[in-house]
């Protein structure tokens, strides 16, 4: 076994032996004096020990039982998918805001806006999004069947009409043709076109087989560099990250503020600051949080609950080399700026609800490059790219008399 091989080994053992990652390790040996403040009595309970679900490949993807797959739902799905007629406008189909190109999203700090309008938040890739069991920043819907919805008729996203989408999809003879043998209907149905797009997400994922940490939990030990699994060390160990993105997404799919930093957008830009503060009103906030909108209140909007002030759900940390900028607002475009944030302890120290989990870490700058090495091989080698399909043509429906 080569020193490097060791080194690594003892660093995993001790942070598993500190019972959590990113928590400072008691000390152990008896004849150093600190030790002694360490010392539990003996009439006391042991400090209980905290685990955290492991990292992993992912699983089968979910699928609900009302929306089963097959593949020519998947293929209807991914035309309505970049089909822009299933807008307001007929300019923002979900292609816009999520390019395959781009990490599936779009590449911008802030989401496009419906034009005429600019969006409030990063708009999050859709890879992998099937293993979300709530979906976008705050989670305010609990499927893909109703994420897509959300997106096509938003106010300051598709803001499409329901109805006139639907008529739009019942004047293109070949969806017609295609909805009838996907869902047995005698004309396109809105919602069954949101359980296709729903069923091409399902498809879009990483492939276990092209991500080097699969790879090499998998058995392949060739497939971290040595920088990647130091990294890993600090992951599970100094840098704490296990505490949140764990499991096989890499996300415990809960909900922490951690003080990032507002976009300046929001103080320049009156575009920003309408759609900012519209949210807060159609959200229902009361009108003093709504006259002061000064920042996004995230969770809060869902549960109206002063505690949940700043809470965003955990993104999932796979794909994180094509999915840049970074956080809720897009305030990063590096993982070196990330890592940098959380090394000293996130945001500042009143901002509201702060969790304590999140607190400066200490690391050097050989650890941080580790670090960011193992985040990167969380990723597939290369980026999941697809052509647009070729979309079918209106046709004028005939009058009978």
């Amino acid at each position: 076994m080569t020193i490097f091989k060791r080194n690594v080994i003892a660093a995993m053992l001790a942070a598993l032996a500190a019972g959590i990652a990113g928590f400072s390790p008691a000390v152990i040996a008896a004849d150093k004096p600190a030790a002694k403040k360490a010392v539990i009595a003996a009439d006391k309970p042991a400090a209980k020990k905290i685990s955290f679900p492991p990292l992993g490949s992912l699983p089968p993807v979910p699928v609900p039982a009302d929306n089963p797959m097959s593949p020519e739902k998947t293929e209807l799905g991914k035309m309505l998918f970049w089909d822009s007629r299933l807008g307001g406008d007929a300019s923002s189909p979900c292609a816009v805001c999520h390019q395959p190109e781009k990490g599936w999203g779009d590449g911008g700090e802030i989401s496009r806006g419906y034009p005429g309008t600019q969006h409030w938040r990063n708009s999050q890739t859709v890879l992998n999004s099937a293993y979300y069991n709530k979906l976008f920043w705050e989670g305010s819907v609990t499927s893909l069947e109703s994420q897509a919805p959300a997106a096509a008729e938003g106010n300051v996203a598709g803001n499409g009409d329901p109805s006139l989408m639907e008529m739009r999809l019942r004047f293109i003879p070949e969806y017609v043709e295609r909805f009838k043998q996907v869902f047995g209907s005698e004309w396109p149905r809105i919602t069954h076109a949101y359980q296709a797009i729903a069923a091409f997400q399902r498809t879009l994922n990483s492939d276990a087989k092209q991500v080097p940490f699969d790879r090499f939990i998998a058995g392949d030990k060739k497939a971290l560099s040595e920088n990647a699994q130091r990294g890993m060390a600090v992951y599970h160990g100094k840098g704490g990250c296990i505490q949140c993105h764990n499991g096989s997404l890499a996300s415990d799919q809960k909900f922490y503020s951690l003080g990032v930093p507002e976009n300046d957008v929001f103080k320049t830009d009156p575009l920003y600051q309408i759609t900012h503060r519209w949210e807060h009103y159609q959200k229902g906030v009361n009108e003093k949080d709504y006259r002061g909108a000064d920042i996004d209140l995230g969770l809060y909007y869902i549960t109206k609950n002063p505690k949940d002030i700043g809470k965003f759900r955990t993104p999932s940390l796979r794909e994180l080399k094509y999915t840049a900028p970074f956080m809720h607002n897009g305030i990063f475009y590096t993982l070196d700026e990330v890592v940098d944030f959380y090394n000293k302890g996130g945001g500042a120290a009143n901002w509201p609800n702060k969790t304590p989990l999140i607190k400066p870490l200490g690391l050097t700058d050989q650890e941080k490059k580790d670090l960011v090495a193992f985040l990167e091989s969380l990723s597939m080698d290369k980026p999941l790219l697809m052509d647009p399909p070729k979309l079918p043509p209106y046709q004028p429906m005939k009058v009978t008399k």
